[in-house]
């Protein structure tokens, strides 16, 4: 198995095979690469290949690599704290206590920050990776480097993914999209700047659109006032949380339509229509609107009042 299931940076993968071979593990990884870019799947696969242990690490087979990979292996911890931006403090101090208990089964212990750290919670896992104990791992995830105190990226081994090649990219994502069209996987690949992540998301989002942005999309191209209304009035008998799903479609395949017309390729039939129907400034206005909107969504106004004035706004 090896590192394959990363995709691409293969310089990265045969660098890091080769140590893991000659027995150099690293007590801190930072692995950096924009949203989309593998971060997650190379911190799996490089803790199973630590705990594995075989010639072939990761090997895939192996209880140690499935549960590794599944997330299930007590010595392979994720550190995330969903109620904050950045990772509490306190919890960082947690897991400095815990370094010191000795792995469950490994000979190894390894700790994947999933989410950024602050500045405090940088400074207190400093003081555990200036002296570890040798069977502590630290795996940072960021989409920045810089993000981090100097003191702390001085201890650290770097991995950098870097973009797949384009043909790489486009295999993978007709293998995985074959209802895609090609105009919407080139488009794809290029807003994604080259992470398939990105690209997924981005042909992930023109799927299973609610039937009334398809309605929309027709009327708002066709300047048909009517076919509007039609579309908002039973949207008015919407929960808020429903509403706002539909009306954040609406707008992502406007500021879709606005990129398009300013050269930067859709991956939506939607926004592609709606690009060449509509001018850039009312695509801006519209985007307002559905902003506003969204922000009324948030509030106490009533879909039904929200749903009338868009419509005031979006007609013409």
């Amino acid at each position: 198995m090896g590192f394959e299931a990363l995709f691409g940076n293969e310089r990265l993968k045969e660098n890091l095979t080769g140590s893991l071979r000659r027995g150099h593990i690293s007590h801190f990884y930072l692995i950096s690469g924009p949203a989309g870019s593998g971060k997650r799947t190379l911190a799996s696969l490089l803790a199973a290949a630590i705990l594995c242990g075989k010639a072939d690490a990761p090997c895939g087979r192996c209880n140690t690599c499935r549960k590794v990979l599944e997330n299930a292996h007590p010595d392979f911890i994720t550190v995330t704290d969903p109620e904050h931006k950045n990772v509490a403090v306190k919890i960082v101090r947690d897991i400095r206590d815990d370094v010191f208990i000795r792995p469950n089964e490994a000979a190894y212990k390894i700790y994947l920050f999933a989410q950024d750290l602050g500045i405090e919670g940088q400074n207190a896992l400093l003081k555990v990776l200036e002296e570890p104990p040798k069977y502590a791992v630290f795996l940072l995830l960021t989409d920045n480097p810089e993000k981090l105190l100097p003191t702390v990226r001085s201890r650290c081994t770097e991995l950098s993914l870097l973009p797949l090649p384009r043909e790489v990219l486009r295999r993978k994502l007709v293998q995985q999209f074959p209802a895609s069209s090609g105009e919407d996987v080139d488009a794809a690949i290029a807003r994604s700047g080259g992470y398939l992540g990105q690209a997924k998301q981005l042909l992930e989002s023109g799927e299973g659109l609610s039937p009334q942005t398809g309605a929309f999309v027709e009327g708002f191209c066709t300047r048909d006032a009517l076919a509007l209304a039609q579309v908002l009035v039973p949207m008015q008998k919407m929960k808020r949380d429903q509403l706002a799903e539909i009306l954040s479609q609406w707008l992502e395949v406007l500021e879709g339509a606005l990129a398009q017309r300013s050269g930067i390729p859709a991956p939506s039939v939607h926004a592609r229509r709606l690009s060449g129907c509509r001018s850039s400034r009312e695509l801006m206005d519209a985007v307002g609107a559905l902003k506003k909107a969204l922000d009324y969504a948030q509030g106490n106004v009533s879909p039904a009042a929200i749903c009338g004035w868009l419509e005031c706004r979006l007609r013409g």
